[in-house]
């Protein structure tokens, strides 16, 4: 029952807001969400990257280990997400990011929390962090379906990812004022494309059965890819199962964005479907991880 309560606590407030969104869009019809994605893309989500990794207790050594395990973990993702776009007749490259990018930081990081304490905050920051990183690397390069070094070159993300690492690298400690001011710019992002979220909803058209089908893959399969992971790396105790329940978080936020940047509407509106769907379903499915986890590695 606690379980559930900490979902509810971490997801009631997901929800708020995009409702809030909802109820703007429908009263307004022609509110422009442009100002939001600029401001999360130029500003926010470096602010967002920086804060994760540089003040969560997230060593260089941390980050580079599960940085591998976590482009293993993608890796699997993205072979059996194309192979089922593929089936469903559905763009291989742009409808990619959200079964491959799981919502690990505003989401995954409270659950690890709750669920191992400050022993797990660590791990569960460093998977966040790299899937901010491959947000704004690999899922634009599928969202814009080509590679380009301008997008790194132009990119504030990539910028923000360097100097997070140069901190971790020489061990500089974040001062209090650009410690709070990139928490500030977290949430304040956060809010913002929960809100811009909920005003696409009064705007778009998916199809159910789809995004059911998309959400059903990110909440279940996901899991059982981290398991494989686990297995054949030999992984144990806490961090095991912060990559376990990790994997299991629905499709992040942050596809939106990125594909409100670069993708065609009706891309997006598929989406933003598959982002709503997989995140009720957590309700059900992460309390059901978390057990395994806490079972089988602690």
């Amino acid at each position: 029952m606690e379980i559930y309560i900490k979902i509810f606590e971490v997801i009631f407030p997901v929800f708020f807001v995009i409702g809030v969104g909802y109820y703007i869009g429908k009263k307004n019809p022609k509110f422009d969400t442009n100002f939001i994605t600029n401001f999360a893309g130029t500003i926010g989500t470096p602010a967002m990257i920086f804060y994760t990794v540089t003040t969560t207790g997230i060593t260089l050594g941390i980050f580079i280990h599960y940085f591998t395990y976590a482009v293993i973990m993608i890796g699997g993702f993205a072979f059996i997400g194309v192979v089922l776009l593929f089936f469903l007749k559905k763009d291989l490259s742009m409808e990619l990011p959200p079964l491959i990018l799981p919502n690990t930081g505003n989401m995954g990081v409270p659950i690890c929390l709750f669920a191992y304490g400050t022993q797990g905050l660590g791990v569960a920051s460093a998977i966040a962090s790299v899937i901010i990183l491959f947000h704004f690397t690999l899922g634009v390069f599928l969202a814009k379906k080509r590679f380009s070094f301008d997008i790194l070159i132009k990119s504030p993300p990539v910028y923000a990812i360097i100097v997070s690492v140069i901190f971790l690298y020489f061990e500089i400690k974040t001062p209090l004022f650009l410690e709070n001011t990139t928490f500030l710019l977290t949430y304040a992002t956060i809010f913002l494309v929960l809100m811009a979220l909920g005003v696409a909803l009064t705007r778009f058209k998916f199809t159910y059965k789809n995004s059911i089908i998309l959400s059903l893959w990110r909440v279940i399969l996901g899991p059982v890819i981290a398991y494989i992971v686990i297995y054949y790396f030999d992984l144990s105790g806490f961090a095991a199962g912060v990559l376990l329940i990790q994997s299991a978080m629905p499709s992040a936020i942050l596809n939106y964005l990125v594909g409100s940047m670069y993708s065609p509407k009706k891309v997006v509106d598929s989406i933003a479907g598959t982002i709503v769907i997989s995140t009720l379903m957590s309700f059900i499915t992460i309390p059901v991880v978390v057990f395994f986890a806490l079972k089988y590695f602690n």
